[in-house]
């Protein structure tokens, strides 16, 4: 009875925190807590009462912060109030793994009532043979039209595209268009631009909605429209897509096939998905991890980052065997033992801080051939100072430690060479690996490691032979 009002306490101040936007936003942890005790009690209608309410988005959260269990007991309890949309929210493996658990049927459904564009992101999760079952489920006029957005690349224009727009004829006036936009059914939900085409559906211009609405009736598309355009090729790399709404403060672009006729549209808020997608993406792949590690099973997980766990491995026995090359020295000066492993971990931090900064400006076109050198020179002084700044520091303490001021400036010596070595490598390999179209952010970071280390040691324990041995 107790625990009883200690949970109906709780749902009260669930219920305060939604009603007082001021309080939080999004899903708050208490109405995921009640929503798994609910579950395991079987109480359907506290678990409904849980998610009414909910925005799409926030659904999505709690889907994915639950066990795999209560995800299928949750969408059995509310499957009515889980919009279409919830799907398109969720992480890709959590989508896939509850997909499989429905038929084509089901997931026709789902499908029907999505955008084209995000219709495909929930069928390309599939199997060929699962998506041809599910698109016999869809309307003839519908399922050409995904199967189009299917045939093309994944990651590209062609699938990111919405393909619901309003294209009029340059002949046209603004009443006629305000007309057709009000007499149609079928216009697409969000749009903020009017695609004026000639006779052969070639766009020539476009007009923003604010001056369509600010323009008498009377006056010609052609004499409002803007002629400058940025046209989207149907096969263009998502990546280059956004850089473009970036470069150019774009709203939305027409998407144009070989031919040069308008087929599409893409928008701001589509392109908002592929940046948080990229940079997720980098950012998991100079980690060596997969994106779908979170919600990933144990064995995929470690599967994924075995392989790069290997690589490292053989990196660290090289390094080791250049360690062994000094075997002699390390006998004879116990403090080198000691000092060795500090000038491998400066240099592997100052790789990777100029790494970071390599791949984040390939990806942004901020770093280009134009500029390579001029950036390249910039890294390596800038790593320069800090491998001297660093160098005194080490070098004063290491004299102070052990009493030798030889020691201090052997691994002073050394922190310059491998500092240097590390800026350079950090800007160099990953422009390297983009010139020869290998994503940098994949295997920029197990060389820059490798290289500090070897080069760390080798400077270190190199220079320590010739002036202590």
């Amino acid at each position: 009875m107790v625990e009883t009002q200690e949970k109906e306490e709780l749902k009260e101040e669930v219920a305060v925190e939604r009603e007082d936007e001021t309080v939080t936003y999004g899903l708050v942890d208490e109405t995921v807590q009640l929503v798994r005790e609910f579950i395991d009690q079987e109480d359907v209608e506290a678990v409904r009462d849980q998610i009414t309410g909910l925005h799409s988005a926030d659904i999505a959260d709690l889907i994915e912060y639950l066990k795999p269990k209560h995800r299928t007991q949750l969408i059995e309890f509310a499957d009515d109030l889980i919009d279409a949309d919830v799907y398109t929210d969720l992480d890709e493996q959590v989508r896939e793994e509850l997909v499989e658990d429905m038929n084509a049927s089901e997931i026709a459904e789902i499908v029907n009532d999505l955008e084209v564009d995000d219709a495909i992101e929930v069928l390309q999760d599939l199997e060929e043979e699962d998506q041809q079952e599910v698109l016999k489920g869809l309307a003839a006029e519908d399922r050409l039209v995904i199967e189009e957005g299917l045939g093309y690349g994944e990651d590209t224009a062609g699938r990111l595209m919405q393909r619901g727009f309003i294209a009029v004829p340059e002949y046209w006036d603004i009443g006629q268009t305000i007309d057709y936009m009000r007499d149609t059914d079928d216009l697409p939900t969000d749009f903020y631009e009017v695609y004026v085409v000639d006779p052969r559906h070639h766009p020539i211009g476009t007009i923003p909605l604010d001056h369509a609405m600010r323009s008498r009736r009377h006056v010609a598309v052609t004499d409002i429209m803007r002629r400058e355009q940025t046209l989207i090729p149907v096969d263009m790399d998502q990546e280059e897509v956004a850089y473009l709404f970036k470069q150019y403060r774009l709203s939305s672009a027409a998407v144009v096939n070989d031919n040069g006729a308008l087929i599409g549209m893409i928008t701001v808020d589509d392109v908002m998905d592929v940046i948080s997608e990229e940079a997720e993406e980098d950012i998991l792949r100079l980690g060596g991890v997969g994106e779908d590690d979170l919600f990933g099973s144990i064995l995929d997980t470690t599967r994924t980052r075995f392989t790069w766990l290997l690589v490292n491995l053989f990196t660290a026995i090289l390094a080791s065997v250049v360690i062994s090359f000094f075997d002699a020295t390390l006998e004879r000066v116990i403090a080198l033992a000691v000092l060795m492993p500090i000038v491998a971990s400066m240099g592997g931090n100052a790789g990777t801080q100029t790494l970071t900064v390599a791949v984040r400006a390939i990806a942004t076109k901020e770093l280009t051939v134009s500029n390579m050198h001029r950036i390249l020179g910039k890294e390596a002084l800038v790593a320069f100072l800090n491998g001297c700044v660093f160098a005194v520091l080490i070098g004063l303490t290491s004299w102070f430690w052990f009493s030798d001021y030889t020691i201090g400036w052997v691994i002073a010596v050394a922190m310059v060479v491998n500092m240097l070595v590390a800026g350079i490598s950090g800007m160099a390999i990953p422009i390297t690996l983009d010139r020869y179209n290998i994503d940098p952010a994949v295997a920029s970071s197990v060389f820059v490691t490798t290289i500090t280390d070897v080069i760390g040691f080798v400077a270190f324990l190199g220079i320590a032979s010739l002036v202590l041995i």
